[in-house]
Formats: structure tokens, sequence, C-alpha cells
């Protein structure tokens, strides 16, 4: 009986065994699966860089490969030789097979007929040079010690804009907005802040500083405008430097003189947009990757270097100034469900402007005129044209429908320009 039964145990356990390995196997899998989720969406990989054809200087126009890039309509940023070499390029000017000939606006650095290939991004501009205005280079004393920063004198000198950045870039990304503030009569002022590689680290007392730590910064630089004769100041934050010029409207001592904000492209809610990094992989997973980052082991999978805070939640309740909000519906990146929802639940201060087509932060590159308009119609309190601004965006978003808005938060590149 013994023996027997040992028998039919022995013959049992080669199936237990089997079962016992495939679920093990598939633990490791899906453990796998999810770590690589978690990678992506702690440091999610940048385009493939774009290949260059040919140069024409004398005509002016470059012939890129044909990649997601190199069909967005607007302007844009090449940087090429390694990001040694930099140049601005314009509107698609034609498309056939596997080349788009685009406008070649100018090169600043580099030698742009060298070029093999490069990356395109938002800046335009490297230095206030661009704009042949008075400007200039200060260092802004913060509580992490004295930051570079450029200031553009404009106006009387009594209205200040403070333009903040986003984690993972620089000054030169605001650039884009001096124009039509300076045209507006406003000083403009574009601080550094810390850990974003010009400005000191900071104490590195938070695991998630943004926006925590960076608001301090841009109070400091609050604090200067003040000293050199500002009454009244508007913060202009780009995705994650929105968060920071939120929660600097919200927390800073000075907050009084803060009469408006604006935001483009906001990251209002840090899970939201982590899981939006992990698009085209199960809910369960990518729930399941953000939590590895946050765990203690999070670390090695890059969740010490998040840019944003997977808790950070925006709060309209606690927004008492006006707000311009601009927000692409292809943004990709910051999830618009919740811009919109933002806005909606202040309709008393929040102005939304949408847009249709653009990348993250690249509103202004999609349209710039519009970008600007919005912008100067806000500063001068002009509700009607804010009015025409956002009934000719929403009857756009309206028959652009949910499929189109769901293709362009998958990164989808719009139609080229023709």
């Amino acid at each position: 009986m013994v023996r027997t039964g040992g028998g039919m145990a022995g013959r049992a356990d080669p199936l237990r065994m089997l079962a016992a390995g495939a679920l093990a196997a598939g633990a490791v899998a899906g453990g796998a699966i999810t770590a690589r989720t978690a990678r992506r969406m702690a440091a999610p990989k940048p385009p493939r860089p774009t290949p260059v054809r040919s140069v024409d200087p004398g005509g002016r126009t470059i012939v890129f490969g044909a990649t997601p890039d190199a069909l967005l309509t607007g302007r844009y940023s090449f940087w090429f030789a390694e990001g040694r070499g930099h140049a601005r390029v314009g509107a698609v000017l034609d498309h056939h097979g596997d080349a788009v000939v685009r406008e070649l606006l100018g090169v600043d650095t580099g030698d742009i007929g060298a070029a093999r290939e490069g990356r395109f991004n938002g800046w335009m501009y490297l230095t206030p040079d661009a704009f042949g205005l008075p400007y200039r280079s200060e260092r802004v004393q913060t509580t992490q010690g004295a930051v570079p920063s450029w200031i553009l004198p404009g106006g009387d000198g009594t209205r200040w804009a403070v333009l903040v950045h986003g984690r993972s870039s620089v000054r030169q990304e605001a650039l884009r907005a001096v124009p039509p503030l300076h045209a507006a009569g406003w000083s403009v002022l574009l601080p550094a802040y810390r850990g974003d590689g010009e400005a000191p680290q900071g104490d590195g007392s938070s695991r998630y500083a943004v926006p925590d730590g960076e608001w301090v910064d841009i109070e400091s630089a609050i604090l200067h405008a003040l000293d050199e004769g500002a009454t009244e100041v508007v913060l202009v934050g780009w995705s994650s430097g929105a968060s920071i010029v939120l929660t600097t409207a919200h927390r800073s001592r000075v907050r009084s003189v803060i009469t408006g904000i604006v935001l483009d492209s906001p990251v209002l809610d840090g899970t939201s947009s982590l899981l939006a990094r992990g698009d085209g992989m199960p809910t369960p997973v990518k729930h399941g990757a953000l939590s590895l980052l946050r765990s203690r082991v999070g670390g090695l999978l890059g969740g010490d270097d998040l840019d944003v805070d997977p808790g950070m939640t925006a709060d309209p309740a606690e927004l008492d100034v006006r707000a311009l909000v601009l927000q692409s519906e292809d943004d990709g990146v910051a999830p618009t469900e919740v811009t919109h929802a933002f806005a909606e639940a202040r309709p008393d201060l929040v102005r939304l402007v949408p847009f249709v087509g653009a990348r993250h932060t690249r509103l202004w590159n999609l349209d710039s005129a519009r970008w600007e308009g919005a912008l100067t119609s806000w500063l001068a309190h002009d509700e009607a044209a804010l009015d025409r601004l956002t009934g000719e965006a929403a009857s756009t978003v309206r028959r652009a429908g949910p499929s189109r808005r769901a293709a362009g938060r998958r990164a989808a590149p719009p139609s080229p320009a023709t």
C-alpha cells in the first residue's frame, strides 16, 4: 500500500513540478515586462534621429528622411553633430517617398552641410540675442546659491513675467515667449532652478523634488523682480514647469504680487502623466510598474530620477489667480482629460485655449500666431478675442473626435503640411 501510494505520488510530482515551473516562468516574464515598463516610465526613449539627405544653403532648404519628426507642421530646432550644431527649420515644402523638404531658416552653430542626422525639439532660440532686444545676464540669489538668469527689461519696469522651463530642459525652452511679452510691455526674467544643470543641484532631501523644491527658486526670482521695481508678476511655465508655477502661486510668501499664471502643456497629475508613458501596455502592467518605481528598489529602475512626483496632483480649489492654459489635444505626454477637468473645475479663473496637432510643449511651434495671440489677449483681458480663439479650437476638437485625440496621446504625428 505504501509502495503503491508512493508510486502514484511519484507519477504526480512531475506534473506538479511542471505546473510550478510554468507559474514561476510566467512570474519571471511578467516581472521582466513590468520592470521594462517601469524603466520606460522613468526615462522615456527620445525619438529616433532624423537623417539629413541634403542641404541647399543658397535655396534655404534642407531635405530629411521621412521620420515622424521631419513631417511635423511648424517651426523647430534641429540639433546635429551630437548636439554641437543647431539649425532652425520651417515649413514642410514637399514630401515624396522617403524625402521631406523643409525651409532652412538659419544655422546658429555648426556646419549643417556636414550633418548626417539629428534630432528635432521645440526651442527655436538659443539666447536672447535672437530678438535684437537689450538684455543682461545676471545671477539671482536663491537658498541654494546664485543661479544664472536672463533679464530683458520692458515697458515701465513695473510688470514682470517670470518664465519657468520644464524638467530635463533649460532656459532656452522659454525664449519663445519673450517677443509677445516684451511687445505687451512686460519685463521678462528667465531663471535657472535647482537640478536643471545650470543651477546648484539642491539639498537632495526629497526623492521626488518636482515641484516641491523648485518653487522656492522661482520665489527667489520673484523677489529679484520686486527689487528691480516690479509691482505685479505673471508666471509662465511649460510641462512640469507649469506644476512649479502652480505651487509657487499657492505657497509663495509673496504670492500677492502674482496676478496671473500661464500653463503650457501642464503636467497636473504625476500618476496620470507617468501612466501615459506606458501607453500600449496593459493597465495592470502599468500600475505594477508605477508601484515598482515607488518601492525601495525603484531607484535601480530610475525611480530616483523621475521628473514628476507620482503623488503630485494639482488641486483647482487652491487656485486664486487668473490662469491661461494652453493644451494640445494631441499632447502625448500630459493627459488632456486632466487638463480639461482642471479648467472646467474653475471657469471663474481658468481660460483654456486648446490646440490640435501639436506635440507636448510644441504648441508655439505648430502655430506661433495662435499661441502669441492667446497670450497677448489674455494679458490685455480681451475676453472677446479669447472667445474667438477658444470657440474656433473647440469646433476643431469636436471635428477631430475621440479617436483622433486618442491617436494624439499615442504621439502619432500630424499630417505633413502641403
